[in-house]
């Protein structure tokens, strides 16, 4: 498993579709393990009275884990499919890998994976795409406008605070054991 790891809008999604595209290495979507909105225990932005979909306990890291294993152990797996502007899975989808086969895993979450994923023996490496916040800032914002995520000013208000948070969020990432690169540095 390659884990792509990073802040939100960081180029995690639009990497690992060309890995794929120049490899066909499967792509497991690490971020379709959140949990629904209305799921007991979600964790609060109280400043935007939403839910913090940036806490990694808004993310079932035990199915994601499971799912994933079970990718690399027999070929094939159902994830949830998940919906943002929903705040819910609405389907599943089927992965599979041949045994020749990279798989990347990719999502916000990724690097809470890493110690896991390496201890079951299966880790290939762990990095944290990431770039400078106002880019990272201005993707995540042109994404989740376009895909109409969430009411454009919580959009605004919830990006300018991951933007602030950045640094920590890729230090908090590299401590878990992803090396902190640029999405160019990865792929080559």
């Amino acid at each position: 498993v390659v884990v792509l790891a990073g802040p939100s809008g960081a180029g995690k999604s639009r990497l690992a579709d060309r890995l794929h595209d120049a490899h066909g290495w499967p792509v497991f979507r690490l971020d379709d393990f959140y949990r629904d909105a209305d799921a007991p225990g979600m964790p609060q932005r109280a400043d935007l009275g939403i839910v913090d979909w940036d806490h990694p306990a808004s993310w079932d890291a035990e199915a994601a884990v499971a799912s994933l294993c079970e990718l690399v152990d027999t070929g094939r797996t159902t994830t949830p499919l998940y919906d943002i502007a929903a705040s819910r899975a609405v389907g599943e989808r089927e992965v599979r890998a041949s045994s020749s086969d990279l798989v990347v895993a990719e999502g916000i979450f990724a690097a809470e994976a890493v110690e896991e994923l390496r201890g079951c023996g299966v880790l290939h490496s762990a990095w944290c795409v990431h770039h400078r916040p106002a880019v990272t800032f201005a993707r995540r914002l042109a994404r989740d406008l376009r895909e109409r995520r969430k009411a454009p000013h919580v959009l605004v208000r919830r990006g300018l605070s991951l933007m602030r948070e950045e640094p920590r969020i890729v230090g908090r990432q590299a401590a878990l054991g992803a090396t902190p690169a640029r999405a160019r540095h990865v792929e080559r």
